[in-house]
């Protein structure tokens, strides 16, 4: 009897791993690699967060251009991956044909919504997050005047500059908001340069609190607020430690969960096919408060912002989605 029951038990411990390791778990990053300090990188650090509590490896890939999206998404499908995961809303049209095309295999799109039978699709309320961030720049700012550097002038980075205007404003009357792109195709995510002079050029009108939202492009944004001696707002992934005791806050984008949690779900076999939407309720969006920054965040801010933070989550405070009618009323 000890034996039967220590077999059944090799059995189950046997069966678990079997389980475990018949998922082939991959994701695919957006233009501007894993390394971009933001996006991508939270993305990353979700896949790698599984692969240490695990141990089951992913496949990952940094695509150079556009053209190679289709390629890298059916390669992964026809090697068998699954789930996989694709890191920002550029891979839609790609997804939207071949998904299909693999019908077992099971698919994960963070920042779009893409309705297949056996697609995931991840979207966040970065206007909540934006919209916290704004009320701290404005609280912060002495000249109040700030701004924002969005990366590519599309629908879902205005949703960013359309809750950092509210914010911003709701600090009190006066507070004016400068809002520029850095361009209108995907290599605005990757050119820090351009960044940094948009920056400078915000910083010469008045504005001492750069929030951007922009990828790679970011990091020439902070660096010129540092340089200048203002203060600047980072995004997605805590980036207070890029230029400590210059950095304001970070809009934190929990993309590193989605990622992780994408990819436990598919081990547990739990992988819902369905649109997730996560807002400050879910811990989905936040701010970063740490040793790097808690010398610029006074204990009144602090409160200030919780409070807003409370309020948002109770619903008293409602903050316009830019993307339901592409206006922002702030």
């Amino acid at each position: 009897m000890k034996k039967t029951i220590l077999g059944l038990l090799a059995f189950s411990m046997m069966s678990a791993t079997a389980l475990a390791a018949d998922i082939k778990p991959a994701i695919i990053y957006d233009l501007g690699g894993k390394f971009d300090k933001s996006f991508n990188e939270a993305a990353f650090n979700g896949a790698e967060k599984f692969k240490a509590e695990t141990g089951i490896e992913y496949r990952e890939f940094e695509i150079a251009n556009d053209a190679q999206r289709e390629q890298a998404l059916r390669r992964f499908a026809s090697d068998g991956n699954s789930p996989i995961v694709m890191a920002g809303f550029n891979w839609a049209a790609s997804l939207e044909k071949i998904a299909p095309e693999y019908p077992d295999t099971e698919f994960a799109i963070i920042d779009m919504v893409v309705e297949k039978p056996n697609v995931k699709s991840i979207v966040f309320k970065e206007q909540e997050g934006s919209y916290l961030v704004g009320v701290l720049a404005g609280l912060a700012s002495k000249t109040k005047t700030v701004s924002f550097v969005g990366g590519m002038d599309i629908p879902l980075i205005h949703k960013f500059a359309c809750g950092y205007v509210g914010g911003a404003k709701s600090t009190g009357e006066g507070v004016k908001v400068l809002e520029a792109y850095t361009g209108t195709t995907p290599d605005a995510w990757n050119d820090p340069v351009k960044g940094g002079e948009i920056a400078k050029s915000q910083i010469d009108q008045g504005s001492d609190v750069v929030y951007h939202a922009a990828g790679g492009t970011g990091v020439g944004v902070l660096q010129a607020a540092a340089d200048a001696g203002k203060l600047g707002i980072g995004v997605d992934s805590n980036q207070n430690m890029l230029q400590p005791g210059k950095v304001l806050t970070s809009m934190l984008k929990r993309v590193d969960v989605a990622v992780y949690d994408a990819f436990t779900a598919a081990k547990d076999d739990k992988f819902e096919f369905e649109v997730s939407n996560l807002g400050l309720k879910e811990d989905g969006v936040g701010y970063a408060l740490d040793e790097h920054n808690q010398a610029l965040v006074t204990p009144e801010m602090k409160d200030a912002v919780e409070k807003v933070k409370a309020d948002i989550i109770a619903g008293k405070v409602q903050v316009h989605d830019y993307m339901t009618d592409e206006t922002c009323p702030y």
